[in-house]
């Protein structure tokens, strides 16, 4: 927790774990009304929270938002809140169970008031799970603000968001603990695995498993670099043995995936996400439609007719998407005449600079494609919000199959048509390595070095309070200059864009590294480098992200699989087009179809009952789910039992406790 407490207006000490931040300009009256909502007891329709307005910071000249709020709660209404989100917690029996507050003592690190068993990040995603389920009761508007409507139901801190009321809600940064994460992360180089725990306290399961899967990742890339190497330095021009290779690779991408699908497993059951159910999912924030009612809970909210939604998508998204298609499959062709031009210099006259030059087209087109994906990436994201999708994961979807389809094609294409078209593998080879090395270097730049020199560039502010907080060196920096320095750093978005990256680098690695080799090489430096500089990044650049109770890697899952199911069919194109095979059919082309055709379905097969063989979940952990489900039916037989045979039928939020013992430490 952070050492440095607040005083709630009742008089109760508290550590802030979130801020929110309020425009500068709200009305008094909105201020009011929502701070004795987020401290209302929950029998009220409150969230029970405790809540205190920031001071102003030491030596401040320039003007500050004075409506800035630290938000906390007591440890009981804390574990209260834990129970509510169902977390998991490990039990004195080495079991992972739904941590129930009448069972608090069952509980492994449960000692004392139990100050220490939720981490901070656990801490301040219940406050914000509260914050967000703040609704409104007989309101119909934001008090002073007649034109942000509400209804009973409606999530009040939602409706403030799309109002432009509150700017921001962020957790704030422990210094201490931050300190000694960035210290076992990044400030040291050293030849160990990343701190994986400390990373799912400190930013929760969803940053914890993507840097899991880099690191996993980054390790599997290692036997194809190590194979890769000498036939780099031995093979070189002798494309008849990349077959072997070839071979390597298909059996490699089907096996890492699906060992990954295990060892994600293994990680979400000890952090406790494995068996956790999925919330009810609420409406977007930007969701927006006529006034109706929800016929699963009852409550009003907008309602927007799916038939108008795929109006939306297929007579505007896909023909915008197609026409970007296009317009990159364009660009592609302008990238060929590049080529053409700068090969037929070096035949007239072949020096070390015309040399140079056949590499400019391609380094060229490398920027032009990191330049049409950041484009593209803005128009997918405001199509895809005007597309008016109700869940925020029907919208990361669209989203992301959208991005999927444009980096695919605009990244992959020329390979493909040099692959399969020209059939130049000399060329081939040239593009692959210079696009990978492009990518890796203006990713690096845009990803890290970019945010952090513009942080620091763009807002004189956050430059005087950098300045002042070296002055505190020695000291530790105030609270209230802790939390406006952490309110003016930028927001992070997300592992989207994280994920996006490794999923092309295990494109160029799956579907072409058979004609350059030396591509695992280059992925296993680059995720070296994008291990610190993500660590950075989180650590220094953004602000504290709220944690994510993640089980898996989501829909990349899907993405990953469906890049190795193309890299069978490329590969085994480009195994029938080598000259060895070429070979054994000197007088039928059709013959020589058929039989990479036949092959291909060969292993497709053997791809798919490998995945079949390998389980997604290590025996021993579906021995202990299994365990739990059936204590679990056990416990509701006895609970039939006390109540005289009859159908006992628990609330949804009650797990083996009474109503009363659950909600005893709220009154």
């Amino acid at each position: 927790m952070l050492q440095e407490s607040s005083v709630d207006s009742s008089g109760s000490r508290f550590a802030p774990l979130v801020v929110l931040e309020l425009a500068s300009d709200t009305k008094e009256e909105a201020i009011t009304w929502l701070l004795s909502r987020i401290r209302d007891r929950q029998q009220n329709g409150g969230a029970e929270l405790l809540v205190e307005q920031l001071g102003p910071g030491i030596g401040v000249k320039e003007k500050e938002n004075p409506n800035m709020f630290l938000v906390g709660a007591s440890m009981q209404r804390l574990l209260c809140g834990a129970e509510d989100l169902g977390l998991f917690k490990e039990c004195t029996d080495g079991s992972m169970r739904a941590f129930t507050f009448a069972s608090k003592h069952n509980f492994k690190d449960f000692k004392g008031d139990g100050d220490s068993f939720l981490s901070m990040a656990e801490c301040q995603y219940v406050i914000k799970h509260e914050l967000d389920t703040l609704r409104a009761k007989e309101e119909t508007n934001v008090p002073g603000y007649s034109h942000a409507k509400l209804y009973p139901g409606k999530s009040i801190i939602r409706r403030l968001l799309s109002k432009g009321i509150l700017i921001q809600m962020f957790p704030l940064h422990e210094k201490e603990e931050l300190k000694r994460l960035s210290f076992s992360w990044y400030k040291k180089v050293k030849l160990s695995l990343q701190p994986l725990d400390d990373i799912r306290h400190y930013y929760g399961e969803g940053q914890a498993l993507y840097f899991g899967f880099l690191e996993y990742f980054t390790f599997a890339l290692v036997p194809m670099a190590l194979i890769g190497v000498p036939y780099y330095l031995f093979d070189w021009e002798d494309y008849d043995k990349y077959v072997v290779f070839a071979v390597f690779n298909l059996v490699w991408c089907t096996v890492i995936l699906e060992l990954w699908k295990r060892r994600s497993a293994s990680l979400a059951y000890y952090w406790g996400t494995l068996c956790r159910k999925k919330a009810f999912e609420e409406p977007r924030p930007g969701f927006h439609g006529v006034l109706g009612h929800n016929p699963v809970t009852g409550r009003a909210e907008p309602i927007y007719p799916t038939s108008k939604r795929h109006l939306r998508v297929y007579l505007v998204s896909l023909p915008f998407v197609l026409l970007c298609l296009y317009l990159s499959l364009y660009v592609m062709m302008i990238y060929f005449l590049m080529e053409g031009w700068a090969l037929s210099i070096y035949d007239e006259n072949p020096t070390f600079w015309t040399h140079i030059l056949l590499f400019i087209p391609s380094i060229i087109y490398a920027v032009v494609i990191e330049a049409m994906n950041l484009i593209y990436r803005y128009a997918a994201e405001f199509l895809t919000e005007w597309e008016n999708h109700r869940l925020e994961s029907s919208y990361q979807n669209h989203l992301v199959l959208k991005v999927l389809v444009f980096n695919f094609f605009s990244c992959f294409a020329s390979l493909f048509y040099i692959a399969f078209v020209m059939q130049d593998m000399e060329l081939l080879r040239q593009s692959l390595a210079t696009l990978l090395i492009t990518s890796q270097i203006l990713n690096q730049f845009m990803e890290a070095f970019l945010p952090y020199w513009l942080q620091r560039r763009r807002n004189k502010k956050m430059i005087r309070k950098v300045q002042k907080r070296r002055m505190y060196e020695e000291k530790e920096l105030p609270l209230v200059e802790q939390v406006r320095l952490e309110a003016d750093m930028s927001t992070y978005l997300g592992t989207f864009d994280d994920y996006l990256e490794l999923f092309l680098l295990f494109g160029y690695v799956s579907l072409f590294s058979c004609v350059f080799p030396l591509a695992a090489v280059l992925v296993v430096l680059n995720n070296i480098t994008e291990v610190y500089s993500d660590a950075f990044k989180m650590c220094r650049v953004f602000k504290r992200p709220f944690a994510d109770p993640a089980a898996n890697i989501g829909v990349w899952q899907l993405a990953f699989e469906a890049m190795s199911v193309i890299a069978v069919v490329t590969n085994c194109a480009l195994i029938g087009m080598s000259p060895q095979v070429r070979s054994y059919f000197p007088e039928s082309e059709t013959q020589l179809i058929l039989c990479t055709v036949a092959a291909e379905h060969v292993l497709l097969g053997f791809k798919f009952i490998l995945t079949f063989l390998i389980q997604d979940v290590p025996k021993h952990i579906q021995d202990k789910l299994a365990r739990l489900e059936f204590e679990s039916l056990e416990a509701l037989k006895k609970k039939r039992q006390l109540h005289g045979g009859k159908c006992w039928k628990p609330h949804s939020s009650v797990r083996l406790s009474s109503e009363e013992d659950r909600c005893a430490c709220r009154y």
